[in-house]
């Protein structure tokens, strides 16, 4: 049978045989929620600057929205319902989980990841590019979201002892599940399907250069072309430059995403307290409630650190993480806070001229 899709959203399918919803990912609860919807319903495969790529079981759509919608409100992953007489978005269904950080650069604003991931894949290798502190603050945005976290090390060659690396990511938290496999080896990859099959999510994060686009092409059946790392210091170039959901070949869903160099967390208070369990339970033994951690008497923590029990490194990543949550949380929240004000001033505003109108 000749496959009838072209493009992009031919190599999303990857089969020409017609998936169901269930193959797409969808949940009971989501059929609760389009029973108060209207529309057919679509799973977003990519986001271009005013329209949306989505993928039904009768095939692939190319999908308007709405005037009070913008691109930047849908992420890759999200189910969408829409109208196939107007090709255009209706609704945005309720998200199951959603990956998202503030936008690099100095505007405060949110950029969406990726919407409705099971499984957030973390991605590091066995060189320089492994940092403890980088790991916490992706497992504390996978936390945030809700997804599981799985931390996925490459390039065991480089190393004499792979596994220390596996151990030193488990040692992170207890949420952590954490690989060594070599990326270039198809007899390892099938030891991640059990994370991207029967209609289950899986999303690669990490920096440029640590295989995420060969495991993306090995486990997709993709050929995309790959990088390598600079030899000074162990970081790689872009290869991925936009975010797309691809069909996995154990019949499950892949989002790959171009490289991260910097990733700042907001609203991911629960997810940290989550990656750092241990702090946050020494945190309720200290004799005060308002415990700095710096030296007051009765402080659990400091007597952790003064027993060799707590690494103090450890400590100032979770006080770190905590400070720049809260001010891009808040930063964020002074921005919607204001987007309110200004949209009630002018609703108020037309109503005031319609009212003169009507005299």
């Amino acid at each position: 049978m000749t496959n009838p899709f072209t493009g992009r959203q031919a190599q999303a399918l990857r089969v020409s045989d017609a998936v169901t919803l269930a193959d797409l990912g969808w949940t009971p609860r989501l059929s609760s929620t389009e029973s108060s919807a209207t529309g057919q319903p679509a799973r977003v495969t990519g986001v271009t600057r005013d329209r949306v790529d989505g993928l039904t079981p009768a095939g692939p759509v190319t999908l308007a929205l709405p005037g009070h919608v913008s691109t930047g409100d849908i992420a890759v992953g999200d189910w969408v319902m829409f109208d196939p007489e107007a090709g255009r978005v209706v609704t945005l269904l309720e998200r199951a989980t959603l990956l998202q950080r503030r936008a690099a650069g100095p505007r405060a604003a949110r950029q969406l990841i990726a919407a409705n991931v099971d499984t957030l894949g973390i991605v590091t290798s066995c060189n320089d590019d492994f940092n403890e502190a980088r790991l916490e603050r992706y497992l504390a945005l996978a936390s945030a979201a809700g997804c599981l976290p799985l931390v996925i090390i490459t390039k065991p060659d480089q190393s004499d002892v792979p596994d220390s690396y596996r151990h030193r990511a488990e040692a992170l938290s207890p949420l952590v599940t954490a690989l060594v496999l070599n990326a270039k080896d198809p007899d390892e990859i099938p030891r991640l399907h059990p994370w991207c099959r029967d209609g289950q999510t899986m999303a690669l994060l990490g920096s440029s250069g640590v295989g995420k686009t060969t495991l993306s092409n090995a486990l997709t059946g993709r050929r995309d072309p790959t990088q390598g790392i600079r030899q000074d210091d162990a970081k790689g170039r872009h290869t991925t430059t936009a975010r797309a959901l691809w069909r996995t070949r154990p019949g499950g869903w892949l989002v790959d995403t171009p490289g991260m160099r910097e990733l700042q967390l907001t609203d991911a208070g629960d997810g940290i307290d989550a990656v750092f369990e241990d702090l946050a339970e020494l945190a309720t033994q200290c004799r005060f409630s308002d415990c700095q951690h710096d030296g007051e008497p009765g402080c659990a923590i400091q007597a952790a650190i003064d027993a060799g029990d707590l690494d103090p490194a450890r400590l100032e990543r979770w006080r770190k993480l905590q400070r720049e949550d809260a001010r891009n949380s808040e930063t964020l929240a002074q921005i919607r806070a204001k987007d309110r004000s200004l949209n009630k001033l002018y609703r108020d505003g037309k109503a005031r001229g319609r009212h003169k109108r009507g005299r």
